[in-house]
């Protein structure tokens, strides 16, 4: 089971991602969208086995981010085990969002995987988390066909799948 802090994207990055979702499914390439339906386009800022929903919005609500934050996504990348993903350009200001969160949750008890943390996170869209091996080259291709991809970020919520749990955040409210 995962937990995360997912921000959400505009709707023509939305949209765009949905699609590609969709392109890597039409060519067998499992994607986010097709694990279940409640999966929607994000950026995780945190993760965990568990993340108590409620406490995360109390030590997050009354945190901004400085400006708008505008993502950009230019380049593919792959975790051990077959997850695949685009890449966010690391901005001063996305960073310090991260860093400001964290903040926050560490103050209020809440733990997070260590590859989420400041320091180590890698900003990134999930795309799959299970690209067969034979398929990694025509996944990142069609990755690639889409890219770059530019957009502002438009809400956030602590979301666990399994559990039926989305409580939506007011940091981009």
């Amino acid at each position: 089971m995962v937990a995360a802090l997912e921000l959400y994207l505009d709707t023509d990055a939305t949209r765009r991602i949905r699609t590609l979702w969709r392109a890597l499914d039409a060519e067998g390439i499992p994607s986010l969208g097709s694990l279940h339906q409640r999966h929607r386009p994000h950026i995780s800022l945190a993760a965990a086995h568990k993340i108590d929903a409620e406490a995360a919005a109390q030590a997050l609500d009354d945190l901004r981010p400085s400006a708008p934050l505008t993502v950009e996504m230019d380049f593919v990348g792959q975790f051990v085990g077959r997850v695949l993903w685009l890449g966010v350009t690391a901005t001063a200001e996305l960073l310090t969002h991260h860093r400001d969160v964290h903040d926050r949750l560490t103050r209020e008890g809440i733990d997070v995987w260590d590859h989420y943390r400041p320091g180590r996170w890698v900003p990134h869209c999930t795309i799959s988390l299970r690209v067969p091996n034979p398929m990694i080259a025509p996944a990142i291709r069609r990755c690639l066909e889409m890219l770059p991809l530019r957009a502002e970020i438009t809400g956030a919520a602590i979301a666990d799948h399994a559990n039926d749990i989305w409580k939506p955040l007011q940091m981009y409210a």
